[in-house]
């Protein structure tokens, strides 16, 4: 295990100055969106204002009507009482319903931000290599960008509603309050620093928390959608109590991850408010003492500086004005642990974000025309960590046309060829040219469209037959899928449905069998017009007759391509041109079928142990 540094860990100096940089760099990160709607923000700033400033008005006039209420009586005191009553009224409706429209335009806010997070999400997902799908659990990728963007939705939608409120109030109320009673605000010299001192140290404790809730989640998401996707194996296998008990673990961490977070970010709330709850007691003792004074002062008993006095409308006024000063605080106490929240769920997107695209690096000098399919590997070595090579100096020439093969035990290497040779990671040493062009200088989706790929995982989307065969090919008429879909040996199979091509699949075809999800996936690389095939243990999935259909249909479309075939069952490949023979990352042998054959060596034991 790989130890910090001292000065590194978590507590040190430099650690709380790194995670303070972070959190800098995070919260100006989330600002920038918001300047994107800067429009939108500054009318709803506006309202914000206008709100918060026209609610400071009420606490004045209520406390000028209780001092009328002590001075008059009778008609008077209603003739002077009404009109301030009225005002009261129109300040505090006009308040809410500025309330309420700038909470509506934040909530449009925070949605534009939401839907521009996940556009840019998934648009840089699209553009990630290969590499980074294989390092990271699908269903961390989804809560990522689905609870993660919820609560950053939710933060900017709720509580910037009471930060940017908050700053109006606090000032605002400051400054009445000293106009009102300049020595009352002596309390709050002694207790602010206090819910300060205490919001600081806490939030700086529950930050690490918040970062391991939304890690533990994603845990949880990505174990879940893992097992989800293997439930007839697991049933086959009868492990329903294993994966449970499992799941049940990582279920016990998420949850009290989740404990540990809320628990430290709600003890927050209640401290903050105790403290500014004895201000308060504090307050309305003085204010009670210096409305004495005031009553003697009146009464001409006591002879008191005006400093020291207040009237009873007077101390009205400033306990609402205190409430309204510590309300912030308090709401900023409450809220903590849902910011700290969204800054650990914004630190895991832009994580996302900060991702290097695949296309980034490349030095793209030259684009392929007029392919022939002439393909070299040059003295290729590669491994998926830096400390392992998968493939070593391997050196292959496919002419054009040509058939290659490539067989050998599991973790030989021969999928990492292929994923080589489509770039989804580039090489660590050597090359690997297409027509004498290195293809490291070539954009890779312009690589990418030389080649079609028939896996042995079928993906199909969500839609109609029809648009699954399309996919493989911009434009398709309907007559060139009806004439892919015979080709692949599947247009009576459709042509049965009631809907024929107009059938709507379900999530990844789960409505056929494996063979049919395959067939329909030969269809679309049959439809697709591409002068380089690849064949990944295309026809694993379906039976003995149906594979010599698809074989005779896959020579046809392969005449005058240069195809690379993978193939665990070797009587598949007999026909390919050359055959290679991976083992251990290296080719032991090279050759035609009769050629390896006559060798009688790891080829032909291969081949035997078919039939064995």
């Amino acid at each position: 295990m790989i130890r910090r540094k001292s000065s590194e860990r978590a507590g040190t100096p430099k650690a709380e100055a790194m995670s303070r940089e972070k959190r800098r760099k995070t919260i100006s990160r989330l600002a920038a969106y918001m300047i994107r709607y800067k429009g939108l923000v500054i009318v709803s700033t506006l309202f914000v204002l206008s709100s918060n400033i026209i609610a400071l008005l009420g606490p004045s006039v209520s406390g000028d009507v209780i001092d009328i209420i002590c001075r008059y009586t009778g008609n008077e005191m209603i003739a002077r009482v009404m009109p301030l009553c009225i005002t009261l009224a129109v300040i505090y409706i006009a308040s809410g319903a500025l309330s309420y429209i700038q909470s509506f335009l934040l909530i449009t806010l925070s949605q534009k931000i939401t839907y521009s997070m996940r556009k840019e999400i998934f648009r840089r997902l699209t553009e990630l290599g290969a590499g980074y799908f294989d390092t990271h659990q699908t269903g961390d990728i989804i809560s990522r960008i689905s609870y993660d963007v919820d609560t950053v939705n939710s933060s900017i939608s709720s509580d910037l509603i009471q930060v940017l409120g908050s700053a109006v109030t606090v000032f605002g109320s400051l400054f009445m309050m000293a106009r009102i009673q300049p020595v009352l605000l002596a309390v709050f010299l002694i207790t602010i620093p206090f819910s300060i001192l205490f919001a600081r140290h806490r939030s700086i404790r529950i930050r690490p928390l918040f970062r391991k809730r939304a890690a533990k989640l994603g845990q949880l998401n990505g174990y879940a959608e893992e097992m989800l996707s293997g439930q007839k194996t697991i049933r086959a296998y009868r492990r329903e109590k294993v994966i449970t008990s499992r799941f049940d673990e990582r279920n016990s961490d998420a949850v009290e991850s989740y404990y540990n977070a809320d628990y430290h970010g709600a003890v927050m709330g209640p401290a903050v408010n105790f403290i500014n709850n004895i201000s308060m007691a504090l307050i309305t003792m003085l204010g009670g003492i210096f409305y004495m004074f005031w009553v003697g002062n009146e009464q001409g008993v006591t002879s008191v500086l005006p400093l020291f006095v207040i009237s009873l409308g007077g101390v009205s006024k400033f306990v609402q004005y205190s409430r309204k000063f510590a309300g912030p605080i308090n709401e900023f106490a409450n809220i903590t642990n849902e910011i700290q929240s969204t800054l650990s769920a914004a630190e895991r997107i832009f994580r996302i974000l900060d991702e290097e695209p695949e296309q980034k690096g490349d030095v793209v000098s030259t684009e392929l025309k007029n392919i022939k399919g002439d393909v070299s590997f040059d003295g290729v070595s590669f491994g998926y960590v830096p400390d392992r090579t998968i493939i070593k100096d391997v050196s292959i020439h496919a002419k054009p046309g040509s058939t290659i093969a490539i067989v050998g035990p599991t973790g030989a290497g021969k999928t990492t060829i292929i994923n080589l040779l489509m770039r989804f990671y580039d090489v660590d040493s050597g090359s690997i040219a297409v027509d004498n062009v290195d293809i490291r200088s070539v954009p890779r989706g312009g690589l990418r469209r030389c080649f079609t790929m028939i896996l042995q995982d079928t993906w199909l989307f969500h839609g109609s037959i029809r648009d699954n065969i399309a996919y493989g090919r911009d434009g398709a008429g309907y007559d060139e899928i009806v004439e892919a879909a015979k080709s692949a040996r599947i247009d009576e199979y459709i042509e049965s449905l009631p809907d024929g091509y107009d059938t709507i699949l379900s999530d990844d075809g789960v409505n056929l069998s494996k063979g049919q999800k395959q067939l329909i996936s030969i269809a679309r690389a049959m439809l697709a017009d591409s002068p380089m095939l690849i064949m990944d243990e295309a026809t694993s999935n379906v039976d003995s007759r149906t594979e010599a259909n698809i074989q005779k249909a896959m020579r046809t479309l392969m005449s005058g391509r240069t195809g690379f075939v993978i193939a665990h069952r070797l009587s598949t490949v007999q026909n390919a041109d050359m055959i290679l023979v991976l083992r251990d990352g290296r080719v032991a042998e090279r050759g035609s079928h009769d050629e390896l054959m006559q060798m009688d060596g790891f080829y032909s034991n291969l081949y035997n142990s078919q039939f064995e």
